[in-house]
């Protein structure tokens, strides 16, 4: 059964890797953009279609704003790819907006950064997992009655490729994604020249009409302001994982800044292409899509037993001829390949934002290690987990998980943006070079830029989107900060407690020890205990037993006896039959009596080899143990005694898949007396 675990590990994630061979994960910018890019580049799938979800509330008199809000989401992306190439270049580190705010505005600030990222960058994996479904939907709608399945085998994919490593995992996301972004520019291309020759593409919902939501029908003044800005808030989804390569600067091979660098430059060129054609393929095609299918006028048939495809799906279908076009099944494949792949982005951010925030104590120190392939395997599993029980709760609907989305990217993005310009401040103040002054006078405008714009952004989002959902993510947030803050008190706390002030009184050795072997019976495991508790020459040493039946007792005391062992049998009477508590109250009882003296316990214990073999011991040792460890001045001593069986298991797997169970002991009496 071990080997068989052992076997399937490494089919799934490969052999373990040395932690010397760290170097040879590193990422050259080929692999890097599909890695740390897939989120934003992905996100040009949905993006446009947010907008045009908002707009068609109001039916189609609204659709005319699609191309401000469009260029609105473009300038937003163009100055917030600027500003994080100075964090790239100012922080090489890594830590990214988590470092900055930190450094720049306070441990507190930088813990607001930390929880919203996080809370995104579950987001992030829910909402494209979760969009990849619905293009697959597009493609086959009879899926649809699978698409909650669908969503967590893919998780669950993710997460298996990811923990075989950073550059494994980019290799085998590197293809879709560069089909997907082939295949959306040969797309726009190929829309934009028939356009340009008169034989412009036509969307199959062009010919249909949109009802009005009552309560957003013939909006003016303020409300329509509101609705153009919930629309943009929506297609700043276009944003979302800009910032993961400023997190991920020391996953690039040297030089690291400039290779991170050019990676954002490119990812940001081409999403900003990408988003910017489909948008307007969208236009031209005259594509109409609702929130709900009933809204549509013109359909034929049940409107509730009606699909709407994406927005992607529609343009694709226009351009290339059809549903049953070679082009349309490419753009399909691609598209809900690159959106679950997109959350990989997350897979890559969540586990080194963990890590970091693990090694500065305020998340538990299990997310810094290294799993066998030197990824950070449990905030993998930890991302996974989180992101699964998401899309299985709001069942992996996109238009239910994205009022949950942005905000956290938002916050981080504003916050690192101020606390760049503080930390350009810091630098002009110690500047004397005329030069070196006017690039950073350079680079401070642009993150002060950034840092109002985002600003602006983060409100517009919390103002549109906080009652219809987005205040989960708020206080999901708000949650983790709190017990990031919690976690980091523990830590300080246990440290200074255990620091060391006085070495030479901590090294007083105690008074007199003394020591007692617990009994069930009298076998092999407890006479080896025994020995074992001699060889450590206390100062008193008896052994303990509890008496549940009396006849077992006194079969015990007889053949004590009989074998003329000369140690002390004290017998603790149970009539409750339990076992735990006459032991620790005895030993406390000890403690009491003697409190400079240390009390040593030893445990017989058996080790069994079979998983199943647990199943028919009892787990008395552990639970005496764990009470004993809460007792001041009590060492616990287990003293295995291994089976045969143990022998024929392979005890390295044994420990790591947890097999290795102990069996149980015995307890004993009242008050000791001398060897």
């Amino acid at each position: 059964m071990l080997n068989v675990t052992e076997i399937l590990k490494r089919l799934v994630i490969g052999r373990a890797m040395r932690s010397e061979e760290l170097t040879e994960t590193l990422l050259p910018k080929r692999l890097a953009l599909p890695i740390f890019a897939s989120d934003p580049l992905s996100s040009v799938a949905y993006a446009t279609q947010e907008i045009l979800l908002v707009l068609t509330l109001g039916g189609l008199a609204y659709l005319h704003f699609t191309p401000w809000i469009a260029g609105a989401v473009v300038a937003l992306m163009a100055v917030v790819v600027l500003s994080y190439r100075q964090v790239v270049h100012a922080y090489p580190s890594g830590g990214g907006s988590f470092e900055v705010a930190s450094t720049n505005l306070g441990p507190s600030t930088g813990l607001v950064v930390a929880a919203s990222l996080l809370v995104d960058y579950v987001m992030t994996v829910a909402v494209s997992v979760a969009s990849g479904v619905d293009n697959i939907i597009s493609a086959i709608p009879g899926l649809a009655h699978e698409r909650v399945l669908m969503a967590l085998v893919f998780v669950a994919l993710l997460a298996a490729v990811n923990l075989r490593g950073v550059r494994e995992s980019g290799r085998a996301f590197a293809a879709p994604t560069y089909l997907f972004i082939g295949g959306v520019l040969v797309m726009v291309v190929t829309g934009m020249i028939r356009y340009a020759l008169g034989d412009a593409p036509v969307a199959e919902s062009a010919a249909y009409g949109v009802t009005p939501d009552p309560a957003d029908a013939h909006l003016t003044g303020l409300a329509l302001v509101m609705l153009v800005l919930r629309a943009f808030s929506s297609g700043c989804t276009a944003l979302t994982g800009v910032e993961a390569i400023s997190n991920g600067v020391p996953a690039f091979r040297k030089p690291k800044s400039r290779n991170a660098a050019t990676t954002l430059a490119v990812m940001g060129s081409l999403a900003i292409v990408m988003f910017v054609g489909v948008t307007t393929l969208a236009l031209i095609s005259k594509v109409h899509i609702t929130d709900d299918a009933c809204r549509l006028t013109g359909l034929s048939g049940d409107c509730a037993s009606y699909t709407q495809r994406t927005v992607i799906a529609q343009v694709a279908a226009a351009v290339f001829g059809g549903e049953h076009s070679f082009g349309f099944y490419f753009i399909q494949a691609a598209t809900a390949l690159v959106l679950v792949l997109a959350a990989n982005t997350a897979f890559n951010g969540f586990p080194s934002l963990s890590s970091i925030l693990a090694q500065h104590r305020y998340l538990p120190r299990q997310l810094h290690n290294r799993g066998d392939r030197l990824a950070f395997s449990n905030g993998i599993l930890a991302l996974a987990i989180v992101a699964g029980l998401l899309l299985w709760g709001y069942k992996a609907n996109v238009t239910s998980l994205i009022h949950l989305y942005i905000l956290g990217v938002f916050t981080a993005f504003t916050l690192s943006q101020l606390g760049m310009v503080r930390h350009w401040n810091r630098e002009l103040r110690g500047e004397p070079d005329t030069a070196v002054r006017r690039r950073h006078h350079t680079a401070r405008m642009i993150n002060a830029v950034g840092a109002v714009v985002t600003g602006l952004v983060l409100l517009i989002v919390l103002t549109t989107k906080f009652t219809q959902g987005a205040w989960l993510a708020v206080l999901a947030a708000a949650v983790l900060w709190v017990t990031m803050r919690a976690i980091r008190r523990h830590y300080d706390t246990t440290a200074a407690e255990l620091a060391v002030t006085d070495p030479h009184g901590e090294l007083v050795p105690p008074s007199r020890v003394f020591a007692i072997v617990l009994v069930s019976t009298l076998h092999k495991p407890t006479l080896r205990a025994l020995a074992y508790a001699h060889a450590t020459r206390p100062d008193r040493l008896e052994a303990l037993t509890v008496s549940v039946d009396p006849d077992e007792t006194t079969e015990l005391r007889r053949r004590w006896e009989e074998y003329g062992i000369d140690v002390p049998l004290k017998i603790v009477d149970s009539p409750y039959r339990e076992i735990t508590k006459p032991v620790v109250g005895y030993v406390r009882a000890v403690r009491r009596e003697s409190p400079r003296d240390i009390v040593a316990v030893f445990v017989p214990e058996y080790v069994v080899g079979h998983w199943w073999e647990n199943l028919l011991h009892n787990q008395s040792a552990l639970w005496l143990k764990s009470r004993l460890l809460f007792t001041p001045g009590v060492m616990v001593t287990s003293v295995p005694w291994q089976l045969s069986s143990s022998a024929h298991a392979d005890r390295p797997a044994a420990r790591a898949a947890g097999s290795v169970r102990r069996g149980e002991p015995p307890p004993v009496p009242p008050r000791p007396r001398s060897r």
